[in-house]
């Protein structure tokens, strides 16, 4: 296999992996590769080679992002999905001689993750379709904020969000869930009752990390 140090995670939104491969490279002093990592190689892509990259990279105008039609912005996702798996595997290849554990939260393929890591180096985490859409921007993180202040700046917000969630509904539906669930790798659902340690302890035992 490519990549014997690595462990990855993939799966749907919301479903904690950002948390998860913090946490896994904090404990197990390894190199963490979190949400987006890839976007340190942006400045420098070819439009050419990476239009759904640098579509954001050189939008004048952030409003026509959220303007798109649903199957435009699934299509546009679809593509950035392909994309990042190219960057994403041009910065692994640079850290797999590192000598230490590296955690990932990839746009990888499951189709690639089979040929590249060990059965028991990949974790599905899934969240409920329905959550990954209506709770979409209760994420604090900066780049939801930012796309939430866009939708309320339109002439009609409220035509604006559910335009935007129907993109999501795509992006997230059950046939995508379905997908991951039967992947055959390990899978860890949402249980708003399960605390970060007990979620934690499930993607290390899943790893192989605790003995």
């Amino acid at each position: 296999m490519r990549y014997q140090n690595m462990y990855f995670i993939t799966g749907t939104a919301y479903a904690g992996k950002s948390t998860m491969v913090r946490l896994l490279a904090e404990k197990h002093g390894g190199i963490l590769c979190e949400e987006n990592y890839h976007d340190q190689l942006l400045p420098d892509l070819d439009k050419a080679q990476f239009p759904c990259l640098t579509y954001t990279r050189d939008l004048q105008d952030w409003h026509d992002f959220i303007r798109r039609s649903p199957r435009e912005y699934k299509a546009w996702m679809d593509g950035v999905s392909r994309e990042c798996e190219i960057l994403e595997l041009r910065i692994l290849d640079g850290l797999k001689d590192q000598g230490r554990p590296v955690f990932v939260d990839t746009n990888i393929s499951l189709e690639t993750l089979r040929r590249i890591a060990p059965p028991h180096h990949v974790l599905v985490m899934l969240a409920d379709p329905r959550i990954s859409v209506h709770r979409f921007f209760e994420r604090p993180d900066r780049e939801k904020q930012f796309l939430y202040r866009l939708i309320m700046e339109e002439p009609d917000p409220e035509k604006a969000m559910e335009n935007y969630r129907q993109g999501l509904t795509l992006i997230n539906s059950q046939e995508t869930y379905d997908r991951f669930l039967n992947s055959g790798f390990h899978v860890i659902l949402r249980d708003e009752n399960r605390s970060i340690p007990q979620t934690l302890e499930l993607a290390e035992n899943a790893f192989g990390l605790i003995e």
